[in-house]
């Protein structure tokens, strides 16, 4: 199963795709670890990216999309692979199904976790308090002003995504607001059909 599963911050991404990981035995691709990885393993594209990074740029589509296309032929990719964080523009989505098409593969889905923004940033502001109140750290991306900057740039850069699969017809979507175990449930049957 090779699928994406888009949302914007705080929807719930990462912990039905752990879920997913678990069920389905394909690894969660994190484009951020995938960068990483291939920086520290010094492959060719790991090497470019390195460069552009170091001097503090943005690392080009083509340098991400050259990333992933050498960790979905990896091994444990082999049966399928979850996207995380990725694409993340519609000229990512356009470069991915270049990619694929090259490869011989195809998505088997690609589900929007559709939430709420103002019930996220509660939740956000929620956590903080209870990490807070239990004697933890808050994360740097769990203050509501970071929160928002975050959902800005989602929606300015990685929401048209969702409409460029739905006007493929290829877009399924899901209540990411639903308690935990029934998002797992309707991602469930959003997959088998």
């Amino acid at each position: 199963m090779r699928l994406i599963l888009l949302g914007p911050p705080g929807a719930g991404k990462g912990t039905q795709a752990a879920r997913l990981v678990e069920k389905h035995g394909i690894p969660q691709l994190s484009t951020g670890d995938m960068l990483r990885a291939a920086v520290k393993a010094g492959t060719p594209v790991g090497l470019q990216a390195k460069t552009v990074m170091e001097a503090g740029g943005l690392v080009s589509d083509e340098i991400v999309v050259g990333i992933i296309s050498d960790r979905i032929r990896e091994a444990d990719a082999r049966k399928g692979f979850i996207l995380d964080g990725f694409p993340r523009t519609v000229a990512q989505a356009q470069a991915l199904d270049v990619m694929l098409a090259a490869q011989d593969m195809t998505l088997d889905a690609i589900v929007e976790l559709k939430v709420d923004e103002n019930a996220l940033l509660a939740r956000i502001e929620n956590r903080a308090r209870e990490t807070l109140a239990a004697g933890g750290t808050v994360r740097a991306d769990d203050n509501p002003d970071a929160f928002k900057k975050r959902l800005d740039a989602y929606r300015e850069q990685t929401a048209p995504v969702s409409g460029y699969y739905a006007s493929r017809g290829v877009l399924k979507t899901v209540d990411g607001m639903a308690p935990i175990d029934a998002v797992t449930k309707a991602l469930d049957v959003a997959l088998a059909g």
